[in-house]
């Protein structure tokens, strides 16, 4: 493979995994049913995921997690930037901002919070796919709302 094609591949590989968290995060705030489809959609079988609502392991895991941690919101928006992307061949690494306003379910509430992403991808036979989606909150604004 020569220089322009393999620069061709990874700008593809980029765009396509900045389509794919950026679709992730969108759906977060689309308030879907969070089930086995929409992991699915965005996670390995075996993924993890680390964030203020708990640490998990596995597909079905994180689908419960996130429609665990997203029932705690009447809305929310998810707003992502500064990717920072690492193609490998099949893997990929995908750093990047997290800035999340959140509506409390109940009360109304708003609670703001501020961090990065560390996010581990594979290329799978359906696409780029997340096998580790981490969350470190840097910053909060409000009160957060009492995990179960």
């Amino acid at each position: 493979m020569n220089t322009t094609d393999a620069a061709a591949d990874t700008a593809t590989d980029t765009a396509a995994i900045t389509r794919l968290f950026d679709r992730y995060l969108r759906s977060l705030d689309d308030r879907g049913a969070f089930d086995a489809t929409w992991a699915a959609a965005f996670f390995t079988e075996d993924a993890t995921t680390s964030t203020p609502a708990g640490d998990v392991r596995g597909r079905d895991a994180v689908a419960a997690n996130v429609r665990m941690a997203m029932g705690l919101f009447e809305g929310t928006v998810h707003v992502g930037s500064n990717y920072l992307i690492d193609v490998d061949g099949d893997r990929a690494t995908l750093l990047g901002n997290q800035l999340s306003t959140h509506v409390l379910a109940g009360d109304g509430g708003l609670f703001v919070s501020g961090g990065r992403t560390e996010n581990e991808l594979v290329r799978t036979a359906e696409g780029w796919r997340l096998s580790r989606a981490d969350l470190k909150i840097a910053w909060t604004r409000g009160n957060p709302p009492a995990l179960p």
